[in-house]
């Protein structure tokens, strides 16, 4: 299923994977105490701008920093979409 929505220039659009419910020792975590996701999937990207080049593309599993992007629901789902430049690594 297509999504609605492309984000403008330097902007990508990421689903961020799932937090941990469970420790490797098996003690489940409470929602209150789970850490924010820093991994996602891209599933849009922009256009880029004249001076900057995409280096990412749709499908590309990334790193982004812990406070990074701006959170919307979209068709039910939670995605970030932010700057490339707030992308840390490609995985």
């Amino acid at each position: 299923m297509a999504l609605n929505i492309k984000p403008l220039s330097d902007r990508v659009l990421i689903e961020p994977v799932a937090a941990e419910t469970k420790t490797a020792s098996g003690i489940y975590i409470p929602d209150t105490a789970k850490e924010k996701p820093q991994k996602g999937t891209v599933v849009a990207v922009g256009n880029g701008t004249k001076d900057h080049q995409m280096t990412v593309k749709i499908g590309d599993s990334v790193l982004y920093g812990k406070y990074a992007g701006t959170e919307l629901k979209l068709e039910g789902k939670d995605y970030l979409i932010m700057r490339e430049d707030d992308i840390l690594a490609i995985i």
